[in-house]
């Protein structure tokens, strides 16, 4: 089941690069693409439309007027950061100013997986083969299964994420993708380590095995480690 988009910004170049973007993420299908406001506020409440990329200074009707006006999720593209407090208050799926980096694109894709897949009461049991997020790795955009993922590994800039028949290297924080993650299926047992709890196959002193990875665990997170992996 594709998701379905919709672009609505003044900047015929701003809307190119959204595009260009989204032609990576084969879920993602744009709809439809609007110059004005009125335009899309007539298309989108005629149509299945599952999330809309908005920017706020519009013609006719600002960014913030429309979404008043709308049941879609939204996500918003601008270049003022100022908005951004304003916009939350609207309940908006998230905030990007342009000129929007990839990784952060990417993170608000993984935010409409997420979405979408609630939207569409995907149940737990089948979270295996739906859930996934998107990786920017040889170029090209990755679509990893969560459920596949053993350990994520920070490498200065870049970080490894480490799955269970491949190894992919990417330009992003440990942080943000740890932040990206389940909450209940993984922990940051190290500066440099994320892992999967539910691939633990041992924990010995101060190291946690993983297939047949050994992994350390940091002195500053030993104890909250042991804690949430033993209460799992």
């Amino acid at each position: 089941m594709k998701i379905k988009c919709v672009l609505v910004d003044d900047e015929p170049l701003a809307v190119k690069v959204l595009q260009n973007y989204l032609v990576n993420f084969p879920d993602f299908e744009v709809i439809g693409v609007f110059y004005n406001s009125i335009e899309a506020l007539d298309f989108i409440k005629n149509n299945t439309v599952d999330v809309v990329f908005l920017d706020i200074n519009m013609p006719m009707m600002n960014g913030f007027e429309l979404i008043k006006l709308i049941d879609t999720k939204v996500i918003i593209t601008t270049a003022f950061r100022e908005f951004a407090a304003e916009s939350y208050d609207l309940d908006v799926l998230d905030y990007l100013v342009k000129p929007i980096p990839l990784p952060r694109f990417i993170k608000s894709i993984n935010k409409i997986t997420a979405e979408f897949d609630l939207k569409n009461n995907i149940k737990p049991e089948n979270l295996k083969t739906d859930h996934h997020i998107f990786i920017k790795s040889d170029k090209k955009m990755i679509k990893i299964l969560i459920d596949d993922i053993l350990f994520i590994e920070s490498m200065k800039e870049y970080i490894k994420v480490v799955t269970t028949d491949k190894s992919y290297i990417t330009l992003k924080s440990l942080t943000s993708l740890t932040e990206e993650l389940p909450i209940d299926k993984f922990i940051r047992i190290h500066k440099s380590f994320t892992i999967a709890i539910d691939k633990i196959k041992s924990i010995e002193g101060n190291r946690i095995q993983i297939l047949t990875h050994k992994l350390p665990i940091g002195r500053n997170y030993g104890k909250d480690v042991k804690n949430k992996i033993l209460n799992n």
